[in-house]
């Protein structure tokens, strides 16, 4: 038999997850968003919960163009 957490070390490197989010969320939320992304690579993956990173890059709604306007312009 076996082992798929071992398996997936031998053959596989460290899921690496980016997100890229704009400004203004809560350090609650954002915690919740990375324990989600993990627990869904672990199911998906079969990953090791100890070999997922999380990156999650915030970024000011001025740098964020929708339409050609920033996205603060337009108030998202």
């Amino acid at each position: 038999m076996v082992n798929k957490t071992s398996e997936y070390t031998r053959v596989n490197t460290m899921p690496i997850l980016q997100v890229n989010l704009l400004e203004g969320r809560s350090d609650e939320q954002k915690e919740a968003l990375i324990e989600e992304l993990t627990a869904a690579c672990v199911k998906a993956l079969n990953a090791p919960k100890e070999s997922v990173r999380v990156m999650l890059n915030e970024m000011p709604k001025q740098n964020f163009g929708i339409g050609g306007h920033s996205a603060k312009k337009l108030g998202k």
